[in-house]
């Protein structure tokens, strides 16, 4: 039972892989009225500068409780408000479902889990899908989910609901943990039973919503026909709250802060400010791929901090019936295009309906493989696996003198200091030859704190033109900053069973502290990648000690945590401390002579 304390939420004490934990529960914030969304609306259109709190006010709505069933504005579709669910434990949660009307068979139901709320339009204006049109999605659909203004046209149902503690449905919140996934199971055997169903579900969204997805098709319904897993988290610990270690509560933050909920929701901010380390609870909330069972398309998205989880997934889950479109765009646009709705209804009809179209001969694998601006050398490049069988690991080793980069290692030992607090340090390469960088990227490195016992890693890898010009990527107009990775320097031990020579998958399960003097070789996980160099451009590493800020809009939610105390970094290379950057160097797929053919080149 959950007891009062000092906090000022309560506490439950929960079990997770046999270990218990007293996890806090902060008080929701009820959702506002539409008239107080109004109110505050106005307040914004006077004074911009407000302030992220009356922002974060406009996300929660929650609709009066109605059930009833009734003609929509999009002809031909009905909607059942407020259909009531009952879980295994008693707890309702309340879905709002749409149908196409007057049709006499039974039709699939496309099912949507997530705490953003069933009907946001209906009041949350900064629940915005940055990079679509207005009126390219209906009022009626979920945030980052499927526009029931589309689907129900093409025979399906779309069930959005409300989980446990969100709006009016009873109980608590819990957050992208076994809990939700477990609801997720009962929902959908519920709703599969309805007698306009045709007994087959599916799931999709993109962000949180499939978070919740990833989780939910773990614990294997059996009505579960096919799953669409676009761009999802699906190791909390590793790729939201603590980033390579280092801690990042703001996003989460904001999300708690904006969510209709009446009664308590988990406070995750709080437990990762009291446990910095790799436990039960943490992995509670890592996705079980080896569950994964039923025909998946996922999607990743090159430049999205969903990145890592939607490759995680498709390279972990155990169904031979898997596909991944990798694209250069944001996840809300990338979802809207008329093309990859087309795509995905192909790959739904194929499992729901049993409609034999073909979907088998799409490709495992189709690339965007991205070069400068907004321009991309190629689309949907169709490949076998990810990572790429022809991948060649070439390592650029790099020169503390001179800045520079190159593929034989330096004789010579050298060091470069920087302040972490305020510098950055740089190597370049310039390429000699045309190469394509597709895959994991390893950044191997020999440290040194001098005056601190820490150090917070934050490298990436960008482009620079015959000139050493910065060479963004741009998406929705704003340049994106390219490769990217993290370390907390005392959590460089490393992950045994699944870490790789190209993916160095950190366990932070203990902390090893620096000692003075110390030189320490660490291996940083860049995040996959996939980017065209010509000849005479620059691959440039840069590393910093705190997170840079850049235009890219995304960037507004990474506040993380550092541990540098007043250190200066050091980077040691050469002779006996060689450092390098591990490319996955992909060659052509066909080259005979002067004569290269590398696939789909645009």
């Amino acid at each position: 039972m959950a007891e009062e304390k000092e906090y000022k939420g309560i506490y439950k004490k929960m079990t997770f892989g046999g270990e218990e934990f007293e996890v806090p529960f902060a008080k929701g914030n009820p959702g506002k009225s539409r008239e107080e969304l109004d109110e505050i609306k106005r307040r914004l259109a006077e004074d911009p500068d407000a302030g992220d709190g009356e922002m974060v006010a406009t996300m929660g709505f929650c609709a009066k409780y109605d059930p009833h069933t009734y003609m929509t504005d999009i002809p031909g579709v009905l909607c059942d408000r407020d259909v009531a669910c009952v879980l295994r434990d008693g707890v309702t949660i309340y879905a709002d479902v749409y149908r196409p009307a007057n049709i006499g068979e039974k039709v699939p139901v496309i099912c949507v889990f997530a705490p953003f709320g069933k009907n946001p339009s209906e009041g949350m204006d900064s629940w915005q899908l940055m990079g679509v049109p207005p009126k390219t999605v209906s009022q009626y659909a979920k945030f980052e989910a499927p526009d029931p203004g589309y689907w129900c046209h093409h025979g399906y149902a779309v069930a959005n609901v409300d989980p446990r503690g969100v709006g009016n449905s009873e109980g608590d919140v819990y957050l992208w943990g076994s809990q939700d996934a477990q609801d997720g199971y009962d929902f959908i055997e519920w709703v599969t039973a309805q007698e306009w169903c045709n007994g087959r579900a599916t799931m999709i969204g993109n962000s949180g919503v499939c978070m919740a997805h990833w989780r939910i098709a773990a614990t294997r319904p059996p009505h579960l026909a096919c799953l669409a897993a676009w761009e999802g988290q699906g190791d909390l610990y590793r790729e939201s709250y603590y980033c390579g270690g280092i801690p990042n509560p703001d996003y989460e933050t904001h999300i708690i802060q904006a969510l209709a909920v009446n009664n308590y929701i988990e406070d995750t901010p709080a437990m990762v400010a009291k446990y910095p380390l790799m436990n039960a609870y943490y992995r509670d909330k890592v996705v079980d791929w080896n569950k994964i069972r039923v025909p998946t398309y996922v999607t990743a998205g090159w430049v999205h901090h969903h990145l890592r989880g939607a490759f995680e997934g498709f390279r972990r889950i155990r169904t031979p019936k898997k596909w991944m479109r990798a694209h250069r765009d944001f996840e809300w646009p990338d979802t809207y295009t008329p093309a990859n709705l087309e795509d995905v209804r192909k790959f739904f009809d194929r499992y729901c309906k049993e409609i034999h179209n073909g979907w088998e001969m799409t490709p495992r694998v189709r690339l965007d493989v991205m070069d400068a601006y907004d321009y991309d050398y190629a689309n949907k490049r169709a490949e076998d696996t990810f990572p790429l069988k022809r991948t060649e690991y070439k390592r650029l080793y790099l020169d503390a003198e001179n800045g520079a980069a190159g593929f034989d290692e330096f004789e010579s030992e050298a060091e470069v200091v920087y302040d972490p607090k305020a510098e950055t340090t740089t190597f370049t390469y310039e390429f000699t030859e045309d190469t394509e960088i597709t895959g994991f990227m390893k950044l191997h490195l020999n440290v040194e704190c001098r005056g601190y016992d820490n150090m917070d890693l934050f490298p990436w890898v960008i482009k620079l033109d015959h000139e050493g010009n910065y060479v963004p990527i741009r998406v929705m107009g704003a340049p994106y900053r390219g490769a990217w990775g993290f370390l907390r320097c005392s959590h460089r031990d490393l992950d045994p069973k699944y870490a790789s020579d190209f993916q160095p998958v950190h366990s932070h399960e203990k902390e090893e502290r620096m000692q003075p003097g110390e030189i320490v070789p660490v291996d940083v996980e860049m995040y996959p990648h996939s980017r065209f160099w010509h000849k005479g451009e620059k691959l440039q590493v840069v590393i910093a000690g705190r997170f840079i800020k850049t235009e890219w809009f995304h960037d507004n939610d990474m506040n993380h945590k550092t541990d540098n105390g007043d250190g200066m970094h050091v980077i040691h290379t050469g002779g006996r401390h060689q450092s390098y950057l591990q490319i996955p160097v992909v060659p052509p797929k066909y080259q005979v002579g002067d004569y290269i053919w590398r696939g789909d080149c645009r």
